[in-house]
């Protein structure tokens, strides 16, 4: 064989070996759409029936929560932790909603008493797994959804995918948000549940993340 049909050989099979490799490469080809994706995860996320959370703001000094975390249940019982900003000053209560009665202390002193409702004027965390207010009524209504990408999320197979999010829908999430978010959604690949959310604001930003999906939660009042 001449020295030009070797050539000619080599660059051919070097041009077959890019061009597979870059076809098996391209993984934007693979991606759900991000309409499907947030369809599928709302979905999903309505058959929930408990799971762990916590929200956390940072540099947001219009937000009274600063930070909450906690176990839910679908019939909307919770307990976990509330930091609230009173005037600068960081304060952590305790808190246990079962039934329409919450039990709440600080870092001092017993459980007191107050009703759902006047925990809600503050922060609500039984609105979360609520499909009428929390997660799935957000996913629902996210605006122009986009899959970015494939990636692994603290060990799990994960989407990520930028949506718009109605300040409406948010704040029964992150009380006392002002504004639409341009945020970033992990969806688990898996079950299609959303496993965590970055909301960017002018001032800062709020994470809010979950596990331990439908892992039994048994709230009970304290005693006393």
């Amino acid at each position: 064989m001449s020295a030009r049909r070797i050539f000619v050989a080599a660059l051919a099979a070097a041009l077959s070996l890019i061009t597979a490799c870059t076809g098996g490469s391209d993984s934007g080809s693979a991606l759900p759409s991000g309409p499907d994706l947030v369809k599928r995860s709302a979905e999903a996320m309505r058959t929930v029936t408990s799971a762990s959370f916590t929200m956390e703001a940072e540099n947001t000094p219009r937000l009274q929560v600063k930070k909450a975390s906690g176990r839910l249940s679908a019939n909307g019982d919770a307990d976990g932790t509330i930091q609230l900003d009173f005037a600068g000053s960081l304060q952590e209560i305790s808190f246990v909603l079962a039934g329409e009665t919450v039990h709440f202390k600080g870092v001092t002193g017993g459980f007191q008493k107050m009703s759902r409702s006047e925990l809600a004027a503050v922060y609500d965390p039984s609105a979360i797994l609520d499909p009428e207010r929390g997660v799935v009524r957000l996913l629902g209504n996210a605006l122009d959804p986009k899959t970015q990408a494939e990636e692994k999320l603290d060990g799990a197979d994960a989407y990520r995918l930028s949506a718009t999010l109605s300040q409406q829908v948010l704040a029964a999430l992150v009380p006392g948000i002002a504004q639409s978010v341009e945020g970033t959604l992990w969806i688990d690949k898996a079950s299609g549940r959303l496993l965590k959310a970055d909301l960017p604001m002018a001032e800062g930003k709020v994470t809010v993340t979950f596990d331990d999906y439908d892992v039994p939660v048994q709230v009970t009042a304290p005693a006393g």
